[in-house]
């Protein structure tokens, strides 16, 4: 999902630029001002809600990507697939010994030093699901409080950790606008045998691992390996897969109610992401009702299905009332510096 996000959000400051440019305005200096707002934005969402915020990880990256726009399209695709692969694999090569720690202490012929570096990573796992698990007891206050005293850099850090992922895509989304990926009418059967072939092998790749997972127990320090690292190729592969199919599944699927009511949630993104966190905390976070790891990964299934069913039942109709959603409209308004006319 964020990955198609990603390479969506790499699109849009691509053609945020060229409507500004056609309209006469600086593309530039306006999408500069519009990130840095999302910025402020993502603080605030980081501080007052959730501290898994992506808008400022976003905002930071599109200004990266912005920077690099001008660069012609090979040159593009070079730095975007060299900094997410050379990235990845420096970050699994960096966790192999850890990795072959745990494989030679489940085999039971682990030396002291390696049984010792797995016992360190466990600890610090630990740790950091001891401290989310007080945290999200706290009063709102004190949370918000707490976020600002002890982590009030947590997004640089973020920013820092999953930039190798985030950049390349949105790199790869500006270069897939140049190209006219996105139009639904051209290279029809090419985009579609070439999503089915991506989004076939990075699933087999994934499936083989998940087999090779499955048989080990899911052993904790290759997962994250695996997932955070080692999988980021089918990972690439499976999400221009998706995209490819989603592009070529458009044209049938806009005109139904369902395709009317995904399009108009596509169209309030930002503030069904800010509604989605305000529900999610006050449903799990202690100055709610405080239901924080009290459901296991399939009883969390009916909270995606609410947060689906509100996000696709509300924004519709409130499309019918206004031009754009709340928060559309009030970052639209700070970006043009006046506020814009939101009714019919």
């Amino acid at each position: 999902m964020r990955a198609l996000f990603s390479l969506l959000f790499g699109a849009g400051v691509m053609l945020f630029w060229q409507s500004a440019e056609r309209r006469g305005a600086d593309g530039d200096v306006l999408q500069v001002r519009r990130l840095a707002w999302l910025l402020g934005f993502g603080f605030l969402h980081y501080v007052l809600l959730w501290w898994g915020d992506i808008l400022f990880v976003y905002a930071l990256c599109g200004l990266a990507a912005l920077m690099l726009r001008p660069l012609p399209t090979r040159p593009l695709v070079i730095v975007a697939l060299a900094l997410f692969y050379g990235w990845h694999l420096w970050g699994l090569f960096e966790l192999a010994p850890i990795v072959r720690a745990e494989t030679a202490l489940r085999e039971g012929h682990a030396s002291a030093a390696q049984a010792k570096s797995v016992a360190a990573w466990f600890e610090a796992v630990r740790a950091g699901i001891t401290e989310d698990l007080t945290e999200a007891r706290y009063p709102y206050l004190e949370l918000a409080l707490t976020k600002l005293r002890e982590r009030p850099f947590w997004q640089v850090s973020m920013t820092w950790n999953i930039f190798s992922e985030t950049l390349p895509l949105m790199l790869l989304g500006m270069v897939l606008v140049r190209s006219g990926f996105f139009d639904p009418a051209k290279a029809v059967k090419l985009r579609l045998y070439a999503g089915l072939a991506c989004g076939m092998s990075g699933l087999a790749f994934s499936a083989t691992f998940t087999a090779w997972a499955l048989v080990h127990d899911f052993p904790p320090v290759a997962m994250e390996a695996a997932l955070s690292w080692g999988l980021a190729f089918p990972h690439l592969l499976t999400a221009m897969g998706y995209a490819s199919l989603l592009i070529h599944a458009t044209p049938r699927l806009a005109p139904t109610r369902l395709g009317q009511r995904l399009i108009a949630t596509g169209r309030m993104a930002f503030s069904n992401y800010i509604a989605t966190s305000l529900v999610m905390t006050a449903i799990f976070y202690g100055w709610g009702l405080g239901l924080f790891a009290r459901f296991g990964p399939a009883a969390q299934v009916p909270f995606v299905l609410l947060g689906w069913a509100l996000m696709l039942g509300l924004s519709a109709p409130f499309l019918r009332r206004f031009r754009r959603g709340p928060l559309e409209w009030l970052w639209r308004s700070l970006v043009e510096k006046r506020w814009l006319h939101n009714g019919f």
